[in-house]
Formats: C-alpha cells, sequence, structure tokens
C-alpha cells in the first residue's frame, strides 16, 4: 500500500502547463527523489501535495484513500510536512516555542513550557535530532534551524516528509549528518521525498528517482540502475559536462582591492572585521563559508547598498568606498544578488523592464527621461534568448518566471553590461544541472575574456569548480586562503566551521587566529589543515 500517490495531476498557470497528467506513488519507509530542470514542475506537484495550490485535475490518495487538500493545515492532518528551501522558523522565539507553535500544550490557557521542552526533548532523543530546547533560533546554525524544521513537521505527526533542496546552505559534515538523520526517520517507518538538483546527493541516498521535463514525469529509475550521467541524461534530454576544464589563470592588472574593510550589520554588530584582499583581471576568486559569516554584509558593501564602517574599497584605482550602487554599475560592477526576490527583481516589472533595471537613464535606452521601448525590448529578447530564460513572452511579469529562470533573467541582466568587475553570490541557486552548467560556462568566458570574478557561494563543488583561489570566511574573518590545485572538500568545510582556526589556536606554538597565516589571507599550514 502506498502511503502517497498521484493520479493525472494536472495544474496550469497562465500561459503555462505546469504539470501535466503526472502519476507517482511513495511507499512507507522509502526515500523518493523529484529531479528535473527548473520549470519541470516539480514544486508545483509537491505544493499541490502540501495544499500551497490546488490542481486542476487529478487525484491525491493518501494511504489509498482519496483526499482533497484545500490548505497546509489539512495537509499536515493527513501527516504530509514539508520543509522549504527557506526555513519558516521566527528568529526571536526559542526552539522549543518554534517547534509547538500552532499546536502549543498550555495549562490555564498559557504556553505550558515544561511540557513543551519534554516533548521537546523525547521527541529529538528518539529521532536522534539533538538540539537545545532553551536556545533562540537566531543564535543557531544553519544546519541545527533545519533540525527543528525537521522536528516541527515530526511534532505535527509527519508520516510523509517533504525536504526542499534540504542541503542548499550545509556545509559537507552537515550533508553528511542530515543524510544520517533522514536514513534513521526512513528506518523509523517515516517516508521522504526529497527535491534536489544535486545529482550526487541523489545516488547517496535516494531509494527511488523520479525525472520531470516539461512538466511531464520522463523517467523513474533507482540509483543502482544508472549513474549521475544517466540521470543527468534524463533531466535535461542530452548529454551534461559535470567538470569544466578552465585554462590556466593569467592575471592581469588588479580590478578589485579591499583593504582593512569593516563593516556592521542591523543589528550594530560587527559583521565583517579587517577584511583585505584583491581580485585581478583574468581571476576568479571564492569567498566559501557558511552562511550568516559577514559575506552578506560583505558583498553589499562592496555594491554600494551598505556602508562600511572604515577600510577602503577601489575598483580600478577609483575609490568606490561610499559610493552608490548606481555609481559602482556605472564605474564597471556587475552584481548577482543572494537574494533574486529582494535584492535581484522587482517582481511586478515585466521582463523587459527587469533586464534593464540600473541602465534606464543610460542611452539608446532612454532619452530626455523618455523610455525608448523598443530598443530596450529588443535587447531584452536578445539576453532572454542568449541566457535560456524559459518564458511564453518578455510580457510576462518576473514574478511568474520559476526561481531557476528568474536567476537566469538576473544573470542575463549582470553579464549582459559587459562589466569589468562581476560580484557573482550564489549564481547557481535553485537551479538544476543543465543550467549550472550554463552559467558556469558564462562565468569562466568572462574570466578568460579578461574579467575579474568575485564568487560568493555555499557550494563547495561550485568553487572548487570555477575558483583560482578560495578565501574562507568565519566569523567575519578571512580565516584562510588556498590556491585551486591545494584545495579539497574537507579542508574548506573544516575552516569554514571554524575547526581550522580552532586548531592554530590551540597549536603547540601557541599561534592565534590573528597571528597565523591563514587570517591573514595566507594559505593554512598542512598542521592547521589537517586538523
Amino acid at each position: 500500500m502506498s502511503v502517497l500517490a498521484l493520479r493525472e495531476i494536472t495544474k496550469s498557470f497562465p500561459g503555462v502547463l505546469a504539470n501535466e497528467r503526472v502519476s507517482m506513488t511513495v511507499e512507507r519507509g522509502e526515500i523518493v527523489a523529484l529531479l528535473g530542470e527548473n520549470g519541470a514542475g516539480k514544486s508545483t506537484l509537491m505544493n499541490a501535495v502540501y495544499g500551497l495550490i490546488t490542481p486542476d485535475s487529478g487525484e491525491v490518495l493518501v494511504d489509498d484513500q482519496r483526499v482533497r487538500i484545500r490548505g497546509p493545515r489539512q495537509a499536515i492532518d493527513l501527516g504530509i510536512g514539508m520543509v522549504h528551501q527557506h526555513f519558516m522558523l521566527v528568529e526571536p522565539l526559542t526552539v522549543t516555542e518554534n517547534i509547538v507553535l500552532g499546536r502549543e500544550p498550555a495549562k490555564y490557557g498559557v504556553l505550558d513550557v515544561a511540557t513543551a521542552r519534554t516533548r521537546v526533548n523525547e521527541l529529538s532523543e528518539r529521532y536522534g535530532l539533538k538540539v537545545e530546547p532553551d536556545a533562540p533560533i537566531r543564535d543557531l546554525s544553519v544546519g541545527m534551524q533545519q533540525r527543528v524544521e525537521i522536528l516541527k513537521a515530526l511534532y505535527q505527526g509527519a508520516r510523509i516528509l517533504i525536504l526542499d533542496e534540504p542541503t542548499a546552505v550545509l556545509t559537507p559534515q552537515e550533508v553528511r549528518e542530515l543524510f544520517g538523520v533522514i536514513r534513521s526517520l526512513v528506518d523509523g517507518g517515516l517516508s521522504v521525498v526529497l527535491i534536489t538538483h544535486k545529482l550526487e546527493e541523489v545516488m547517496l541516498i535516494a531509494d527511488r528517482v523520479i525525472v520531470m521535463r516539461g512538466g511531464r514525469v520522463v523517467g523513474e529509475t533507482r540509483p543502482a540502475d544508472t549513474d549521475m550521467a544517466g540521470l543527468a541524461r534524463m533531466m535535461v534530454g542530452r548529454e551534461v559536462v559535470f567538470r569544466i576544464e578552465k585554462k590556466p589563470v593569467v592575471c592581469g592588472d588588479t580590478v578589485l582591492k579591499v583593504e582593512n574593510l569593516k563593516v556592521r550589520d542591523e543589528r550594530r554588530l560587527e559583521a565583517v572585521r579587517d577584511v583585505s584582499f584583491d581580485v585581478c583581471a583574468g581571476e576568479i576568486v571564492a569567498i566559501a563559508g557558511v552562511s550568516g559569516n559577514g559575506q552578506t554584509e560583505l558583498v553589499e558593501a562592496l555594491t554600494g547598498l551598505r556602508a562600511p564602517e572604515s577600510g577602503s574599497i577601489e575598483l580600478l584605482d577609483r575609490d568606490i568606498t561610499h559610493a552608490k550602487p548606481r555609481q559602482t554599475i556605472r564605474a564597471g560592477l556587475s552584481h548577482v544578488p543572494e537574494d533574486r526576490r529582494r535584492r535581484g527583481l522587482v517582481l511586478e516589472f515585466d521582463l523587459t523592464e527587469n533586464v534593464m533595471l540600473g541602465d534606464q537613464r543610460e542611452q539608446p535606452f532612454s532619452r530626455y527621461g523618455v523610455l525608448n521601448r523598443p530598443i530596450m525590448s529588443s535587447v531584452a529578447e536578445k539576453r532572454v534568448h542568449d541566457y535560456d530564460v524559459r518564458t511564453p513572452g518578455i510580457r510576462l511579469l518576473a514574478g511568474n518566471l520559476s526561481g531557476g529562470n528568474q536567476q537566469k533573467l538576473i544573470l542575463a541582466r549582470e553579464l549582459g553590461r559587459n562589466p569589468t568587475m562581476i560580484i557573482a553570490a550564489q549564481p547557481t541557486r535553485g537551479l538544476d544541472v543543465g543550467a549550472i552548467e550554463f552559467v558556469h560556462g558564462r562565468i569562466l568566458e568572462e574570466r578568460e575574456g579578461g574579467k575579474a570574478v568575485l564568487l560568493v557561494s555555499l557550494e563547495l563543488e561550485e568553487v572548487l569548480t570555477l575558483a583560482d583561489r578560495i578565501l574562507v570566511m568565519y566569523e567575519g574573518r578571512i580565516v584562510a586562503e588556498f590556491s585551486a590545485e591545494e584545495a579539497d572538500e574537507e579542508t574548506i568545510g573544516l575552516y569554514m566551521t571554524g575547526g581550522g582556526a580552532r586548531k592554530l589556536e590551540s597549536s603547540p606554538a601557541g599561534a592565534d587566529s590573528d597571528s597565523s597565516p591563514s587570517a591573514n589571507g595566507a594559505s593554512p599550514s598542512p598542521e592547521g589543515a589537517d586538523a
């Protein structure tokens, strides 16, 4: 008996057939991976299961009983839980308060904190998801916050757990821990649907793989019966190159120079602490780090979105320390922001208007304050085509694109400007394997064309694929620097979580992180790297 079955699910939006007669099943105690390109219909399908949208036709069955799921509350009551890529937690509240939120044990109309804490501890012990019940969410690492999300779903009685890109913000060590948790949940009888674009993870964790393309199921297999190349071929309908060959780096003049930069966050806490580095023409420098270690504030300072407290930023010997975003664009800097919906696009604007953002005041796109719409549309058509943005037309509102196509639209605008310096923060977040291959190829083209690139990424595979030099950021500082040849996931992951810094601080020589080579931007010693 299937715990979940979908039969002939169809869902359309204006101009888009998102799901076309999709059928699939999930068995008890099984991990099913759902793969597909951007816009393939994976999220739409799972949103229908969780009650966030209503399909136009088809059936959803839970325990072989037909159900109509009209909202998340009904899905939860049926034993379906969903952990979104962007966590839905209330940061000022504690772990316990977040987990029981909506189903709080109460005494005399007031939250029974002791009972709630006891239930959280019991749940934590049962599933091997150790958390600190009284810790505020804002003080937890991303990996711990994800544990809280999973515990919240389990507390609500989930028997079917949908995980949307669960490893997108985790270090390799945290990914291994998560996979251990998932396997223990499944061994306990839960069923898991895993939405991911990371093929190597599918091969490691999935029991069965369902592949979607163009809103339809195009294949089903098991990891034992295929390989990553086979899965990629099913996803995109062609052969995919996984490892891009790079030409040896040829550094030109220094394009970006950052010295002793200090930046504060919204709470006036020091987020970037005395950071110095440079990027030369024809080079990709990557900043690796766990989310929340100052990368966002650093990028905002470099692009004019946040005023530094001290230090200097130079672009081609021009001081842009206190330049506004419009001035940085004119100076030759393009920015792919990490949050495409908040910083990258105006969702209520159409594709043409979004492609022109930042250039709308420049000729030939406007004259005497009047926009030249025919020229804007012509440029937008070309860039949308060149960057493979899947859309019924350039008059479509950006908010109606899939997340991956929104990201490609931003790349079309930022790289299409022919900049001197590119700052790309999470440039492939939410993209499928085919689109990632395309974006990586474009970034390498920019490098080989003599552009300077600063890549900020949580994806270590991406960092190792593209970077010529890798800087590791931890608690607002650059704690290590590696050349591409000497870098590996384990060592970088260690420094990302502060492990390398702790080893250096406790070394026999008594060196601390401020005096160690890695803290000053030099490559860490072999002893520190082996910590």
